[in-house]
């Protein structure tokens, strides 16, 4: 699909585009799940009756992604650093915490936080928070490899050029490492935050009343699969679409192809 960068005036900067782009693909992220079940309602059955349905799990599939991808990313920079440590047990801790989340089915994660959790410790959690919980922790994992090989791209000579110029340790990477790791390491957060989108579809299995939850329940009311289960798939390649071009406009915003 066409960038919505190529739709904007040339004459305008690289950052003023990139700021309407991002402006833009949100607010039609926001318009896209207002008014869709508007078109949803016009559809003949079993999509018609059910568009505010659809509509709903929508909605419901946008937050399990923003809140736990923002949270991931907050759990994958504290891994990365983690792994990157000189104290061992937190090192170890970092990589044993990536290989079971990286190793375990998603699936098996969303079970766990849900029925076994509660067992272990006296926490009860509603399905949707043990959705995005499960959802937070298995993306940071792979969020954590993906900051943690941006910060070992940024060429040493980098670090001991600072350090020369009298940057304290913190101020080195917080003005030189980080603003460089992040450029190298944001395709590939990217790409992790839209498959989360999809990856949320799993937590169905838990009771979440999410998008392919509505799908689901729907084909089983109805023994009509293929209009259910392709509206579904239409209104998640629309979402992903539109999540594509904010990451797009993002990237272009901090200028990567031209950091890396």
């Amino acid at each position: 699909m066409k960038p919505a960068l190529s739709l904007l005036p040339r004459s305008w900067s690289r950052e003023k585009r990139s700021a309407v782009a991002i402006a833009l693909a949100m607010a039609g992220m926001v318009l896209f799940l207002w008014l869709l079940a508007i078109p949803l309602s016009w559809m003949p059955e079993p999509i018609g009756p059910a568009a505010e349905l659809f509509a709903t799990g929508a909605w419901i599939t946008l937050k399990l992604t923003v809140i736990s991808g923002l949270a991931g990313i907050l759990i994958g920079f504290v891994i990365a650093m983690a792994k990157l440590s000189r104290i061992w047990p937190v090192r170890w801790f970092a990589q044993f915490y990536i290989w079971v989340l990286r190793g375990t089915p998603l699936i098996v994660q969303l079970y766990f936080v849900c029925f076994a959790l509660p067992d272990l410790i006296p926490l009860q959690l509603s399905d949707i928070n043990s959705a995005i919980v499960a959802l937070a922790l298995n993306v940071g994992a792979y969020n954590a490899e993906a900051i943690r090989a941006g910060i070992m791209a940024v060429h040493k000579g980098q670090t001991e050029a600072a350090r020369s110029l009298g940057l304290s340790p913190w101020q080195t990477f917080s003005a030189v490492v980080f603003p460089q790791s992040f450029r190298i390491a944001l395709p590939a957060l990217v790409n992790n935050f839209v498959s989360l989108l999809k990856d949320s579809s799993l937590a169905s299995v838990i009771g979440v009343v999410e998008l392919m939850t509505i799908g689901s329940r729907l084909k089983a009311e109805t023994f009509q699969p293929a209009p259910v289960l392709a509206a579904t798939a239409i209104i998640y390649l629309a979402m992903t679409t539109i999540m594509t071009q904010v990451s797009n406009a993002i990237e272009r915003q901090l200028d990567v192809q031209n950091h890396q």
